[in-house]
């Protein structure tokens, strides 16, 4: 039997390798603004009671009846009060069901 070597492949040389590529889709500054936390503010309204609004509070986050009453009058004196932070995902959240019980609820970065 003859074997050329011209005439031989081997498997390595045949196989197309696969090799990650890196591409500029996701920059670094991208990725670090989702590392910045997200306050939801709670705004005065014309609508809802003071006791309405401390009840929404304790029964959302948890907050005892003083903590929630010091938000509420944050929110009846200053115009608004900051409730809740937490990643993104949980300010959209925290916003969607304070919307179901009536009350102004807005997100943003936290500064």
């Amino acid at each position: 039997m003859l074997f050329s070597w011209s005439n031989a492949t081997s498997q390595s040389e045949t196989e197309v390798e696969s090799v990650p590529v890196v591409t500029d889709d996701e920059t670094p500054a991208a990725s670090a603004d989702e590392d910045v936390p997200w306050v939801v503010l709670v705004w005065n309204d014309p609508i809802n009671l003071m006791s309405y609004v401390t009840h929404v509070l304790q029964k959302l986050f948890g907050y005892s009846i003083e903590k929630a009453t010091q938000l509420m009058l944050d929110v009846h004196n200053k115009g608004r009060a900051v409730v809740s932070n937490g990643t993104r995902e949980k300010a959209e959240l925290d916003v969607f069901r304070l919307h179901e019980y009536g009350l102004w609820a807005t997100m943003q970065k936290d500064s």
